[in-house]
């Protein structure tokens, strides 16, 4: 029997490049998303299954957790990839409110609710991973969009203070880290980066660590990924809590 993943965001960018990379690797994929059509196509494309899930609700994880289930039987890998882009300067007097809930909504609510979804389903098959995707935005300061940093370090600190609780199922729980990647996330400011000379990282760059990470046994880890380089530990500091 085939390992199968569910990909949460995986319609497009990072999300669709680890759907890919997965399929290729003979895995059955369970993509979840709130684009239809593009997740739909994606699907069709590598013969896998698409359902339309919005991650800041719930029941849509519990019910892309229950696709996986009843097309294939089990669960085995989860990449909780789905993220926006937040309001960006929070100082501004056009401070866009909505976009400040949607993108702590996708990130943290998506990262405990993706969780809880599909910790039993991990556990029923004799345990598994879960790779979360944050941001070195998670990890530094990250002053053009604050929102978003914040709402990284906090997936971040959510894998690193959950991790005990998912070791008792046989469940790895990490999170990648990429730098900025060349997907339709920052195709607005492309043309100023590659200005500015910063490199972006292929999203299948993201994708080979992401498969490298679920597979490599460790957990409670967060994995810097950037354009050119292999993943690399993030070291944290150790707090004497005596």
């Amino acid at each position: 029997m085939k390992p199968v993943a569910l990909v949460t965001g995986g319609a497009h960018g990072i999300g669709a490049a680890v759907a890919r990379r997965f399929a290729a690797h003979q895995l059955d994929v369970v993509i979840a998303d709130i684009e239809q059509d593009a997740g739909s196509e994606l699907g069709a494309e590598l013969g896998a299954i698409f359902v339309r899930a919005d991650v800041a609700s719930e029941s849509d994880n519990r019910a892309a957790v229950d696709a996986a289930l009843t097309a294939f039987g089990r669960l085995d890998i989860v990449h909780l990839n789905a993220g926006i882009g937040g309001p960006g300067p929070i100082s501004d007097g056009d401070f866009d409110r909505e976009r400040y809930r949607r993108t702590l909504a996708v990130a943290i609510d998506g990262t405990v609710f993706g969780i809880r979804a599909a910790l039993p389903a991990l556990a029923a098959s004799g345990g598994g991973a879960i790779v979360v995707t944050a941001s070195l935005a998670g990890i530094a300061p990250a002053p053009f969009d604050p929102v978003y940093a914040a709402a990284k370090h906090a997936a971040i600190g959510l894998v690193r203070s959950m991790t005990p609780t998912v070791a008792e199922s046989e469940v790895t729980l990490n999170a990648v880290c990429p730098g900025f990647v060349d997907t339709p996330m920052i195709a607005e400011a492309r043309a100023k980066l590659l200005e500015y000379g910063v490199t972006l990282a292929d999203p299948d760059e993201v994708a080979a660590a992401v498969q490298s990470i679920a597979a490599g046994g460790e957990t409670g880890q967060a994995w810097k990924v950037q354009a050119g380089q292999a993943p690399a530990l993030v070291s944290f500091p150790v707090l004497d809590t005596g």
